[in-house]
């Protein structure tokens, strides 16, 4: 076999294994969705990717290994959207709302968020310090974006950035809560309607 031929071998065993790890990866979206990360098992995993337990074992060792990779997918899915158009000030409000709005396109991912955030609340879940730092960086990103609004009088004076912030991201979290339970309701419009309540200029 020339080395030309190893190399072509060699990438088509990747991809195909990366393919693999795809597929592993969105079975456990559907199943951690369905029972939550302490219950969903690496057996029914497998068998939704269609693949053997030690198979699947082979790409992800451990249960904590496939939720790692499960949040961080989720993680690099939300940033791609986030970084479209470089937003500043309200254009990152507008963002947000969008990309909530969008999530809703996909209530399989917006269950399995709500459900390992619920069970991460404890401070022994794996993926508790994977959430904290989540919110953090989004109540973060708020606040700058808030604060920048603030500068050009688009925040009302009586409301500080930082509080802004946490309203926004309390009142997101909420809603979806209450969207998983009750499809009727529209997140975006909602949020709309909230967050002109906190600035001086339209939405």
């Amino acid at each position: 076999m020339t080395t030309s031929d190893t190399t072509r071998r060699l990438r088509g065993e990747y991809a195909k294994s990366a393919q693999r790890r795809k597929e592993i990866i969105a079975a456990a979206v559907e199943v951690f969705s369905e029972s939550g990360f302490r219950d969903g098992s690496l057996r029914t995993v497998a068998e939704r990717a269609g693949m053997t337990h030690a198979g699947m074992r082979h790409h992800f060792p451990t249960k904590v290994d496939l939720l790692e990779a499960v949040l961080q997918w989720r993680e690099e899915d939300a940033l791609e959207r986030a970084r479209r158009g470089h937003p500043v000030g309200i254009d990152v409000i507008r963002a947000w709302v969008a990309s909530v709005d969008e999530n809703t396109g996909t209530p399989a991912l917006v269950e399995l968020e709500a459900i390992l955030a619920a069970e991460a609340i404890s401070s022994d879940h794996p993926a508790h310090k994977y959430f904290s730092d989540l919110y953090g960086r989004a109540e973060d990103l708020l606040t700058k974006a808030f604060a920048t609004m603030a500068d050009r009088g688009e925040l009302r004076a009586e409301i500080s950035p930082d509080v802004a912030a946490r309203l926004l991201l309390s009142t997101t979290l909420g809603l979806q809560s209450l969207w998983l339970r009750k499809r009727s309701i529209d997140i975006a419009a909602e949020l709309r309607t909230y967050t002109s309540v906190l600035l001086t200029v339209e939405l």
